[in-house]
């Protein structure tokens, strides 16, 4: 078969490494790609919210599968696009994608379907939203209704605090159209846990749990970001958790999208918040998490393409979801900087070692090749670090031992990525 992803992160990384497992896979592309994906794939300089020059590559190399892995060309439509040129593509529609793709959708889509989800109210309106606030209890959240690389939530200690998030997010437009609406819901305590999960329009399987780390800084300090590292499986998702989200969050999200005539086929990670209450949804995501992908995707035994496909074809009732019985961590390796102002271009080192050593994986997320073929930084978020180990405290020790193999100027990380599974 010939496969073509779409994306350029570690994510599409971990994609394409799964890909190439698979012995259906006879060659590989990827629009854009990066300086890690180009030795599994043939990059192609087409933007992955270039539709119609997709479709036409695809059409023009007969690609039998394309996968997307990000969220902008989902919430855009690529899948219709491409389906619409008579390419098969695992992902969401757009009508689907709105899962991600609007908070405001998402939290009523919740609501009407008695989904557990922290309380809140939408608001189009800034005046009404600081007059909601003037009641409200702190802290409290706020949220911008579309897309904004996972970092427009504003978490407000105080009203001062929310009024001037308001601003940021509706008036000053920080987050560009993203903020035209805006989610203000109640502050959630509690352990975070992302699932991940294939779904086929009526099926879904979940796959294996994972908790990110997204404060820039050690003590989850500093800004909000893609994602700085992440540890799977979450100690916290225990059995007693599971059963109650298969019973009232995951078959009931799939359901409540196929009665809304959206029926689902692709992707869905849930962002779980574990409270006194029980397990409740913080988001969805249409799509593998970033760099969840990377602590997933290296434990999963099934072969990728026969998964996806069976997405695709509604036989996802058929496949015997496997992973391995062990545990893996990924640091994100940053610029300093990261994710305000930060430089680029900087030559990388020690990445040949990682071919070394069984369990060992160096996923690329901002990287290129520069003028003489060297490969360069290219991003805020520029490698994750993934290590597997027998259990998260081993695979925690091999991720930090594998980061010093890598070298480049002004790298940056978290130390303290897996801190929790102290506290399990």
């Amino acid at each position: 078969m010939k496969i073509l992803i779409v994306g350029s992160g570690g994510r599409e990384h971990a994609i394409a490494a799964s890909v190439a497992k698979s012995p259906k896979a006879e060659k590989i592309y990827c629009a854009p790609g990066n300086a890690g994906i180009a030795e599994y794939a043939e990059c192609v300089a087409i933007g992955a919210m270039e539709f119609e020059k997709l479709a036409a590559f695809a059409k023009e190399k007969e690609i039998d599968l394309c996968i997307v892995g990000m969220d902008d060309p989902l919430v855009g439509g690529l899948v219709d696009t491409l389906e619409e040129a008579g390419i098969r593509t695992f992902g969401p529609k757009k009508n689907a994608a709105i899962l991600e793709g609007s908070k405001a959708f998402s939290k009523d889509l919740m609501k009407k379907y008695h989904i557990p989800t922290a309380a809140y109210e939408n608001f189009t309106d800034p005046d009404a939203a600081i007059a909601y606030l003037e009641n409200a209890k702190f802290p409290i959240v706020l949220k911008a209704d579309g897309l904004a690389l996972g970092k427009g939530v504003l978490i407000c200690q105080d009203l001062e605090e929310a009024k001037a998030g308001v601003k940021e997010i509706m008036l000053d437009k920080k987050f560009g159209s993203a903020g035209n609406e805006m989610v203000i819901e109640e502050f959630m305590t509690g352990r975070e846990v992302s699932v991940l999960s294939f779904v086929d329009g009526k099926t879904i399987k979940t796959m294996t749990s994972a908790q990110d780390h997204k404060r820039a800084g050690d003590g989850d300090t500093g800004l909000n970001t893609g994602g700085m590292g992440t540890f799977s499986p979450s100690p916290f998702y225990t059995k007693e958790v599971e059963d109650f989200c298969n019973k009232y969050i995951y078959q009931a999200t799939v359901d409540a999208m196929a009665a809304e005539g959206r029926p689902f086929k692709g992707i869905i990670f849930f962002g779980l918040m574990l409270t006194e209450d029980g397990p409740k949804v913080l988001e969805y995501n249409a799509r593998f998490g970033d760099p969840e992908a990377q602590v997933v995707l290296p434990r999963m035994k099934n072969d990728l393409i026969e998964v996806a496909e069976a997405c695709i074809d509604g036989t996802l009732d058929q496949i015997d979801l496997q992973f391995e019985d062990n545990a893996a961590v990924c640091v994100v390796l940053a610029s300093d900087g990261y994710p305000v102002k930060y430089e680029k271009g900087f030559p990388i080192e020690g990445l040949d070692e990682f071919k070394k050593h069984d369990g060992y994986y160096c996923f690329h997320a901002g990287t290129k090749f520069n003028e003489d073929g060297k490969i360069v930084t290219n991003g805020g978020r520029v490698l994750g670090v993934t290590a597997k180990g027998k259990d998260l405290k081993e695979a925690r020790a091999n991720a930090y031992a594998a980061t010093e193999w890598v070298k480049f100027e002004n790298k940056y990380m978290r130390h303290d990525i897996g801190k929790a599974i102290d506290e399990a």
